[in-house]
Formats: structure tokens, C-alpha cells, sequence
């Protein structure tokens, strides 16, 4: 009986001890004879929000304004509707407009859709709405995430 009651307080602490372990990764499919392994927290990841902020830069705002509105857009202009773009895409609501304010009374507004997975890949519908000096343009379409986090326009409709 004795053992048994040494052998439950033990059995903690050796459950305890084997958490403080590094975990091992094997990376397969490298040249090379032999398979190496490395403790995880040496490996190199990428953190999220570098991964959003790449994502977000290689993004072609262009493909989702009507092309006579994007010609006109200031500088300022196309990064506010680019960011306004991918974050509409990546963290918005469904029907809530995310609003963006560029230079000289240049404005606009994207509303997105649900969710929709296609094939193991995620698309939402949207209109973006761009207004430049009263004038509104609007281009509505399906935008699906790419590998590499960006978004682009995989059908266009007419505004």
C-alpha cells in the first residue's frame, strides 16, 4: 500500500518534468542523408502580425476600385482604401462598411460578405464604393485569400 501512495506522489512530478522538455520538429524533405531535428523554440516563425502587415502590402488594392475612380485617387487616397480593403476583407463584419477618408474630399466605404470556402480557399463578396467630388463609383465582386495571406479579385461584377 505504501508503494503504491509513493509511486501517486511521484507519478506528478515526473508529469511535471516532462513538460519542461523542448519538443523536437523533424523537418522532412530536406537534402541531405540524414533527418535533423530541432528544438521548436530555436525554430524561426514568423509572427502573425508580420504576416498580416506582408499580406496587406502585396495586396492589389487596384483590382477592387472601379478603374476610372482609381485613376483619380491621390496617394493618400489609394493606401486608405487599400488598407480599408484588406482589413474589410481579413476582419470585417458582414454588411458593416468599414469607412476610409483620403485627401480633397476623396472618400468611400467597402461592405463584405460571408465567409465562403471554395476548394480549401476563402472568399467573400464585396462593394467598394469610392465618391469623389459627389461622384460615386462602385465595383462589386468575390475576393479570395491567397497562399500568402494576400487578397485578390477572382470575379468582378458590374457596380
Amino acid at each position: 500500500m505504501q508503494q503504491i501512495t509513493r509511486a501517486l506522489l511521484v507519478l506528478p512530478a515526473l508529469a511535471l518534468a516532462a513538460c519542461a522538455t523542448s519538443p523536437t520538429v523533424t523537418n522532412f524533405g530536406q537534402a541531405g542523408p540524414a533527418t535533423t531535428l530541432a528544438p521548436a523554440d530555436q525554430m524561426t516563425l514568423e509572427q502573425p502580425a508580420q504576416t498580416i502587415s506582408n499580406a496587406a502590402a502585396i495586396t492589389d488594392a487596384s483590382a477592387f476600385v472601379d478603374p476610372a475612380a482609381y485613376a483619380q485617387l491621390s496617394q493618400k487616397s489609394k493606401s486608405e482604401v487599400a488598407s480599408a480593403q484588406f482589413n474589410a476583407l481579413q476582419f470585417g463584419r458582414v454588411g458593416a462598411p468599414r469607412l476610409w477618408q483620403g485627401d480633397g474630399g476623396q472618400s468611400g466605404s467597402i461592405t463584405v460578405g460571408p465567409y465562403v470556402r471554395v476548394n480549401l480557399i476563402d472568399c467573400r463578396d464585396f462593394t467598394n464604393t469610392v465618391t469623389i467630388k459627389g461622384q460615386s463609383f462602385i465595383k462589386k465582386g468575390t475576393a479570395c485569400r491567397e497562399a500568402d495571406g494576400s487578397w485578390s479579385v477572382s470575379a468582378a461584377k458590374a457596380g
